[in-house]
């Protein structure tokens, strides 16, 4: 009798968090170097093999463009570990308000890692940079279409972690997947938050866990084009950024809404760049491709315009390079206004910058919520206003949507999940990083006294420490460690009395609770030798 695969893969979840977990409770003692020398081993690796693991990620689920795959993994991988290979996330990370406030970085535990199909390999190893960065371990639970090319990203940069000296089973990657599984390892005792990229509804079914998660949602990408842009430059980032991967990332542009000035320069402008505006009858040819039951069709996702015109019943230029349907109306009654993740666009036509940020709002309540849009435009005024009143954490200007909203063409944290707020449905409404995936607990003096005596008010002598400083040799961290590590054994003793002022009087008198000020004196002389 067959072994039930649902049963298998429950089994399977629970083991690889158990193995995590006992490996990651050895990692959390990594100092910062450590920890870094790790992460970096991580990063380089993933980022020698972006394009091998590209072209199985295409090979696999058939989606998007390998040559574009390469870049989201040297993203996922390089890039973002060039934007947190300063962000300190072991001991004392901040030291505040002269000395009474101290920060100190904990891990949260094991990490449960949805993986989408539409990002194989360059989320799985994203997700495992960020998490390894916090002395955290992962378990991946990746997208029944792209288990292959999600285990050997995470085989990756796991055997490069540990050859860094990474405790062995810290990064695990399902292999049996199902959706009794992921909700197995979803709420396994021993995963402490779950980050969770993919469908609205594996989003929610994270949340309902009973675990902490960070969860993103829906894109459904508006891009307005205002009377003042540079429509040449505009048309080019939306073209480029609905038909980079072929539009799997959540953030690709999804509608192009033009200021009528500038209609028929862009639809000329358009064309001339590869796209093909659809009539009235492809239209709804396309309608019923793209849309099934007001949900996107899994069959066109990340496919290129041509298939999913010969796909929708017309033929188009083997040339193109997106199909565009002039539209009105948003809701259901229109299906091109939801998401469609592929290089297809819906074409709205609006008077003024003010109807065109209505047509905004609508799409992204209809669909994106929370997430992203982008304006083009050189009204600085304008751009306010929209940045001020739309519903989107991710309003983007003057540049191309899908690459902008993860900061490849922005200065926002590189990231492959994308916050979109309570709005949206998330905890979390900016790009989810490193700094999201550790706890921090605080050290804090008292500022303002009940009962008064002589006791440690601060540690103001280290209160112009910068994040690097703090952990270097000699420094505040490691000279208390080694302390610590010096009177292992010994009674117990306060470590923080060494810290104690030094009092104008050198009269032999009691401080505190029995000890005298010789006595601090010989304690510090003791401690700086």
């Amino acid at each position: 009798m067959p072994v039930d695969k649902d049963l298998q893969s429950i089994q399977e979840a629970r083991n690889l968090a158990s193995i995590s977990k006992e490996a990651q409770m050895e990692f959390k003692h990594f100092n910062q170097t450590q920890v870094d020398n790790v992460v970096k081993a991580m990063s380089d690796a993933g980022y020698q093999q972006a394009e091998r693991l590209a072209k199985m990620a295409h090979e696999e689920t058939g989606f998007g463009k390998w040559q574009d795959k390469v870049i989201k993994n040297q993203f996922g991988t390089k890039g973002v570990y060039d934007s947190i290979h300063n962000l300190k996330t072991v001991g004392v990370i901040e030291v505040l308000n002269n000395g009474k406030i101290v920060k100190i970085a904990e891990p949260m535990g094991v990490v449960a890692a949805l993986i989408p199909s539409t990002n194989p390999t360059s989320t799985a190893m994203f997700k495992s940079i960020i998490s390894l960065k916090c002395r955290n371990g992962i378990v991946a639970s990746p997208h029944p279409k792209a288990i292959n090319s999600t285990l050997e990203a995470i085989k990756v940069v796991s055997a490069a972690a540990e050859k860094a000296g990474a405790p062995k089973g810290l990064i695990q990657c399902m292999t049996t997947s199902s959706l009794e599984g992921t909700n197995a390892l979803m709420k396994d005792k021993n995963i402490a938050i779950i980050l969770a990229t993919g469908s609205t509804p594996m989003v929610k079914a994270a949340y309902s866990t009973g675990t902490p998660a960070l969860g993103v949602g829906a894109g459904n990408v508006p891009a307005f084009i205002e009377r003042t842009a540079d429509y040449k430059k505009a048309v080019a980032d939306i073209i480029t950024g609905t038909t980079f991967d072929n539009g799997t990332l959540c953030s690709s542009e999804q509608a192009m809404i033009v200021d009528r000035p500038l209609k028929e320069k862009v639809i000329e402008e358009a064309k001339r760049q590869g796209a093909y505006f659809v009539n009235s009858e492809e239209k709804k040819k396309l309608e019923s491709a793209i849309a099934k039951d007001a949900r996107i069709n899994a069959e066109v996702v990340g496919k290129s315009a041509v298939y999913i015109a010969d796909y929708s019943g017309f033929k188009v230029p083997e040339s193109t390079t997106v199909l565009i349907a002039e539209c009105t109306g948003v809701g259901n009654h229109e299906p091109l206004s939801i998401e469609q993740l592929s290089p297809v666009l819906a074409f709205y036509v609006v008077d003024g910058w003010l109807e065109g940020c209505h047509k905004c709002i609508e799409l992204l309540e209809f669909g994106g919520i929370g997430h992203t849009m982008v304006i083009h435009s050189n009204d600085k005024e304008i751009i306010m206003k929209f940045a001020i009143e739309k519903p989107a954490f991710r309003i983007l200007v003057n540049t191309v949507a899908s690459l902008g909203a993860v900061g490849y063409t922005t200065s926002l944290n590189p990231s492959l999940t994308l916050g979109p707020g309570t709005w949206g449905g998330s905890i979390i409404s900016e790009n989810v990083t490193a700094k999201h995936l550790m706890n921090v607990k605080t050290l804090a003096f008292e500022t303002n006294p009940i009962n008064h005596g002589t006791t440690v008010s601060a540690f103001e002598e280290y209160a112009k420490l910068t994040n690097e400083k703090i952990d270097a040799p000699g420094s505040f961290t490691s000279r208390i460690e080694e302390r610590l590590r010096a009177r292992a054994g010994n009674p117990p003793a306060n470590p923080f009395e060494v810290f104690k002022k030094q009092q104008p009087d050198k009269k032999e008198k009691t401080l505190g609770t029995g000890i005298t000020e010789d006595e601090i004196q010989k304690i510090i002389r003791e401690f700086n030798k």
